[in-house]
Order: structure tokens, then C-alpha cells, then sequence
């Protein structure tokens, strides 16, 4: 479950953990819609395809301590995207109905 703690919401009730780098790798292509969270090593700037991903996703940058430090909005299929801060957690969300989140929110999850 992924908790917006500075809007006392819930983001998301379910979704897949990436840990591993071949997880990472495949993400959400060929799935369908899901949330899913990639934690990575280090903090570091990310680069990401969205090729045979067949919607538009939201993507949350995140630093050490949960905390949104870069959204971009409506990842596009069959595009490319690179983050201009570096962070420790990325968030790959369906674009919602209603933004539930913004730039600066502490979020809450277990990654484990």
C-alpha cells in the first residue's frame, strides 16, 4: 500500500515490487495496467523507455526518505523519458482520475 502521508490518502492498496535489475528492466511492458515501485541500489538520475507499455503512466521520483521530488505526468507509450534529479525510489502509476499527489508529498510504503 502506498500512503500520501502529507494528504492523509491512499495512492494505491496493491502493487509489484522491482528490486531485482531484470525486473526493473521488463517494468510494465506487456502488463497491464498496475502500480509497481523500483527500488534501486543507489540514488541515481533514471533513464526509461515506455515501448511496448500500451498506456500512459505517471511517474513518481522519489529520494531516501519517500518524499516526491519529480513528477512526470502522462509517460506517453512508445517514448523516452530521463529524470533530472536522482532518486531512490520510482513510482510507475496509471494516470488517475484525480491526482492524489504533488511535488514535495511524503509518501509511505514498504519496499521489502
Amino acid at each position: 500500500m502506498i500512503i500520501n502521508k502529507t494528504k492523509k490518502n491512499i495512492i494505491s492498496k496493491q502493487e509489484r515490487i522491482c528490486t531485482t535489475p531484470l525486473s526493473q528492466m521488463i517494468g510494465l511492458m506487456f502488463k497491464k495496467k498496475q502500480n509497481i515501485i523500483m527500488v534501486l541500489k543507489q540514488e541515481k538520475k533514471i533513464a526509461l523507455h515506455n515501448l511496448f507499455v500500451f498506456y500512459s503512466h505517471d511517474l513518481l521520483i522519489l529520494n531516501k526518505e519517500q518524499k516526491i521530488i519529480e513528477i512526470k505526468q502522462q509517460f506517453k507509450p512508445f517514448t523516452l523519458w530521463r529524470s533530472a534529479t536522482k532518486g531512490k525510489y520510482l513510482l510507475e502509476l496509471p494516470v488517475p482520475l484525480t491526482k492524489t499527489y504533488e511535488l514535495g508529498d511524503q509518501l509511505a510504503f514498504s519496499h521489502t
